[in-house]
């Protein structure tokens, strides 16, 4: 049976017989040779074919972005003609269970590794405003970050005791004496939890997301009243420009391709990233604004937004406000950045702070309230939320720290580092000789003095210096490779509620469910190897997304009024690259700064 096809644009003289025997849906309503079209070469033909299973699948286009995308591709190449893919039960069955025993066979070879690093538990809540709730447990040790399972919690979520059973059972899985931290954020009940832990497991630390906490502290700093009103005057520039096709390419023709929007992994995180952005491209912004381009095309300049667009543009006062935002922005999304990352970083969270608070006190020099303002939002979080003795103990066994002339402890410091200690080395005998090892670190004694060890204090990660050149203080040396080879925050992911809701839906029977746990199981974990590969070669940011999000408040149009009221601001001349901090000094650790006197 043949059936005439005539595809958009081909005219009745140009008819083509389709055999219904053959060819797919997509082969008949586009076929691969077209009466009357030019001939296509063999690349343009494979990427129309490629284009043609995208768009009848419905994938997103950042696929093609992805490592394995082009793998696949150089695979089937290498195969040569008569290549023929896997079938859906093939890929359901024999390669999902493939893939997944290699991905069960590499987390077995990190295992061996936890006897002497230890491992992170991580337990990552998502909830909905369904009252749902999965609770995602990934474990993180100095080799690689492993998604381990999700579980749906919703029914049983605000229960303690439910909750510490789940816990338990987590631990199990990998062995107490290999879990040196369990890392909850403050979706849980997490006093009620965490107490049951620290009671129930003796060398085992609670500790809180120090991502988290940050972005607590970003997002109290976005709602202080003058930042608030500069969003808004920025998102509506960027709402006007993002909103039309046109005007989304003249500016891009301005700005050299550049986009104004950077999306976050929070909202805070991508207002200020934003604004780092808008500031980079002010002049650029600028010259648009007054271009002919601009101003004699009515599709632009008649809009009803275009006078206070460019109004604002032409503010000094806003852009003196965006400078502002940035400056006390950016040191401490340096530091999200350095704990985001899926790397041992606690042994630098204190140092990586005083860092963050230095700054803040040297921009706002002369202005004390305004200084004040912020950092006592830093230190709340931190004495709330952030602090913990893994911290402490961390930063006083980094060798980048011990060191530094500069540094003097607070005694609340060694206290948390003596606590730590005890937990760890927790009968006598264990801890006989260890005042001598602390003298021996502290004094840079043996080994801890020779040349390559001076030297290496701040080249290398401090786990590894310890291992390397700890030898002169054995049972200090493995206590301190077990603190120091920890993260000290969730692993940086873009989230897919969608994935997880799948797994755990009611409808789905045993088979299928099993079958989802397996797929999220592969997926997660490809994610997490791939963002893991591409930080290491430094060409990605942890805490920023490749793609902008179309729906969000910098983008999508509301009918709230802009603002309009301005406050007194203390400006400076900032021209949007890397801020230009003072060395840290005694002020770390010193008894004026209580973010450490805790």
């Amino acid at each position: 049976m043949v059936v005439e096809v005539k595809p958009p644009g081909i005219s009745s003289t140009s008819k083509a017989l389709i055999s219904t025997d053959g060819p797919t849906p997509i082969a008949k309503a586009f076929p691969t040779v077209i009466p009357m079209a030019p001939p296509m070469n063999n690349q343009e033909n494979a990427e129309r074919s490629i284009a043609l299973f995208f768009f009848e699948n419905k994938l997103d286009f950042s696929i093609a972005r992805s490592s394995s995308y082009q793998q696949m591709v150089d695979a089937i190449t290498k195969c040569g003609p008569g290549f023929s893919g896997p079938s859906a039960e093939t890929l359901k069955t024999t390669w999902l269970q493939k893939i997944k025993s290699e991905m069960s066979h590499q987390s077995k070879d990190i295992e061996k590794e936890w006897a002497t690093t230890g491992c992170t538990i991580i337990a990552d809540t998502w909830t909905d405003n369904k009252s749902r709730a999965l609770v995602n447990f990934l474990v993180s040790s100095p080799s690689r970050t492993f998604f381990h399972k999700s579980v749906d919690a919703s029914a049983y979520f605000k229960n303690t005791k439910s909750l510490a059973d789940l816990f338990d059972t987590v631990i199990l899985d990998f062995g107490p004496e290999n879990v040196v931290q369990i890392i909850l954020d403050t979706g849980f009940n997490y006093t009620g939890v965490a107490n049951h832990i620290l009671q129930n497991y003796s060398s085992i630390f609670v500790s809180p997301c120090a991502s988290q906490s940050l972005n607590l502290i970003l997002d109290e700093f976005s709602k202080v009243d003058w930042v608030n009103q500069c969003i808004l005057h920025a998102q509506v520039i960027t709402k006007f420009i993002y909103n039309s096709a046109p005007l989304l390419d003249l500016m891009k023709k301005f700005t050299g391709g550049q986009d104004l929007i950077r999306t976050g992994v929070t909202k805070s995180v991508s207002s200020f990233l934003s604004l780092q952005s808008m500031l980079k491209q002010k002049q650029r912004l600028k010259h648009m604004f007054r271009s002919p381009e601009y101003c004699a095309n009515p599709a632009y300049a008649n809009k009803p937004q275009s006078p206070n667009c460019t109004s604002i543009v032409e503010d000094g006062d806003f852009w003196r406000a965006v400078e502002e935002s940035v400056a006390i922005s950016e040191p401490f999304l340096k530091v999200l950045r350095e704990i985001s990352g899926g790397k041992p970083a606690v042994g630098s969270i204190y140092e990586l702070m005083t860092r963050a608070k230095e700054s803040i006190r040297t921009y706002y020099i002369m202005d004390e309230n305004k200084c004040k303002t912020f950092l006592d939002i830093v230190d709340r979080k931190w004495r709330d939320q952030l602090h913990s003795p893994l911290h402490a103990a961390a930063a006083f066994l980094n060798p980048s720290i011990q060191y530094n002339p500069e540094v003097k402890f607070l005694a609340t410091i060694k206290e948390d580092f003596f606590k730590v200690l005890e937990k760890l080395l927790p009968v006598p005998e264990m801890r006989r000789d260890i005042t001598n090892q602390i003298f021996t670190f502290t004094k840079a004694n043996g080994m801890f003095g020779c040349s390559l060890a001076m030297e290496a204090r701040d080249m290398v990660p401090p786990g590894l210096w310890w291992e390397q050149y700890g030898d002169s203080a054995p049972v200090l040396q493995r206590v301190a490779i077990r603190i120091l080879s920890q993260v000290c925050s969730s692993f940086a992911f873009e989230r897919h509620w969608s994935s997880f809701q799948q797994i755990h839906s009611e409808k789905r029977n045993k088979i299928d469910r099993e079958t989802l746990n397996d797929l999220v199981y592969i997926n997660y974990n490809l994610k997490i190897a791939r963002n893991t590969k591409t930080k290491s070669l430094e060409a990605a940011d942890p805490i920023q997304y490749d793609d902008i999000d179309m729906t969000s408040e910098w983008v999508e149009e509301s009918e709230s009024a802009s603002p309009v009221q301005w406050l007194d601001r203390f400006g400076s001349a900032l021209d949007g690259s890397d801020l230009n901090t003072r060395q840290f000094n005694a002020a770390m650790f010193s008894s004026n700064d209580h973010i450490f006197g805790l």
